[in-house]
């Protein structure tokens, strides 16, 4: 029968070391050394979890204000625009979901880029002569930040970098930082309608670039790009060699006036990631369903990125099977005058709210085309009691109870974004109060020069 003899060796401030014999018919055989270990906690938060921020939920955390309890909070904040239920969505939309949900056919799991007759209706739906897409050329994601998580993560390896609007979505950063990408910001010109300082962009690609991200109609900017600058964006990407990433999740979200130019359709070589979904333009942005389209007529992404597209996209194992089920339906029977009617709605806003800002002394809004936003810049100078777009905030709120963003949170200080989707009546009484606050505060230029010296 074998036996086992353990000696604890070691000294000074050496660890012991388990020196472990096993004794076979009187033989004694050494199984080695064991370093002596003591079991003991350690659970630590990953390097990616601690690399993850968000800018927009750190700098809101932080404002710890309270609004003024006599007055109605308005929240001008949040790109939700199912809120405060002014906005439903259709009902064909609700119909289809319910009418997949009774068929008990969408229970169980689907292929993780998304059913083929799903990936088939969005294809439709957005395939062009300029723009041509099939079924493979389209990617289901959990919503569109999905998508645009999907499209950075093949895009782009750690150490590499990718070139990002400013002011923009802050969710770019926030993803790419977690991967350990680097981000550089482009920026946009108010003076031009928030189009891209083109000059700007093209000096900050270098070796390392990955991509160039392109979101357009924007948030927060709520700006639409002509035809004739989306071509000179197109121009410097293929003079660099620089895929894109299009967020183009806000697509036909534009007013009247203006036109709406998918990029894929006027790029002859540049291939594009084109990430959208329902969030927006159908307003359920709770039901998660997103898309990436794969416009690569040059075949420069081959075969390598699509495969890497469905590799990445079985981590989740795909998005909601209900409202895949639902999806053809809701692209082909939605009915034109459902997104006139929200556009109209839209527009409305937009020009109440920005003629309303226009006519307060230290305010300079930006006239939007679309989306969702409008751009306010602060003349802090006229303002000199607070130090950036974050204090004028959150005064704005304790004294007006008035919520809007400070475009800290989109890299772009001194300015404030504000949301157009809430009921006109709120947006009338919120311009009303921003009045208020700006002229109990606002100080000429000989007001300001005092308070300076006072200082």
């Amino acid at each position: 029968m074998d036996s086992y003899l353990i000696q604890v060796n070691g000294h000074g401030d050496h660890a012991p070391m388990l020196d472990v014999h096993r004794k076979t018919n009187g033989n004694s055989i050494s199984l080695g050394k064991v370093k002596g270990r003591k079991p003991r906690w350690a659970v630590r938060a990953s390097e990616m979890s601690k690399k993850t921020f968000n800018p927009v939920r750190a700098i809101v955390d932080s404002m710890k204000v309270e609004p003024n309890p006599k007055k109605a909070m308005i929240s001008l904040s949040l790109g939700d625009p199912t809120v405060f239920g002014n906005l439903p969505t259709n009902d064909e939309v609700t119909r289809a979901v319910k009418e997949v949900l009774d068929s008990g056919r969408y229970n169980g799991y689907a292929p993780s880029v998304g059913y083929q007759s799903c990936r088939e209706a969005v294809a439709a739906y957005y395939n062009c002569p300029e723009a041509p897409l099939e079924a493979q050329d389209v990617i289901l994601t959990s919503g569109c930040s999905q998508a645009i998580e999907l499209a950075l993560a093949v895009l782009a390896n750690p150490g590499q970098n990718i070139l990002v609007p400013r002011p923009g979505f802050s969710l770019y950063k926030t993803l790419a930082l977690s991967m350990g990408i680097e981000v550089k910001l482009y920026n946009l010109l108010p003076e031009k309608g928030w189009e891209i300082d083109l000059e700007h962009l093209e000096s900050l690609v270098d070796e390392k670039t990955a991509c160039l991200i392109v979101n357009n109609p924007s948030n927060p900017c709520g700006s639409v790009f002509s035809k004739s600058h989306l071509q000179k964006i197109l121009a410097v990407a293929s003079r660099q060699c620089v895929p894109i990433l299009a967020d183009e999740i806000y697509g036909d979200m534009v007013f009247a006036d203006c036109k709406y130019e998918p990029i894929a359709t006027l790029s002859t070589n540049v291939p594009i990631l084109s990430c959208g979904g329902l969030a927006k333009r159908w307003l359920v942005p709770g039901w998660r369903m997103g898309w990436i389209l794969i416009h690569d007529r040059r075949d420069i992404f081959g075969n390598e990125i699509r495969d890497g597209l469905l590799r990445l996209s079985q981590r989740i194992l795909g998005p909601c099977t209900i409202v895949q089920g639902a999806l053809e339906r809701i692209l082909r029977r939605t009915p034109p005058e459902f997104y006139h009617n929200t556009l109209s709605i839209l527009k409305s806003n937009a020009d109440l709210c920005y003629a309303a800002l226009s006519a307060i002394p230290g305010l300079q809004p930006v006239r939007p085309a679309g989306a969702m936003y409008l751009m306010v810049e602060i003349e802090m100078e006229h303002f000199p009691e607070f130090e950036n777009d974050v204090e004028f905030t959150e005064r704005l709120i304790s004294e007006q109870s008035v919520f809007c963003l400070p475009a800290t949170c989109f890299e772009y200080p001194n300015f404030f974004r504000v949301v157009i989707t809430v009921p006109e009546e709120m947006i009338l009484e919120a311009c009303s109060r921003i009045q208020e606050f700006c002229e109990m505060h606002y100080q000429g230029a000989e007001g300001a020069q005092d308070l300076e010296c006072d200082k």
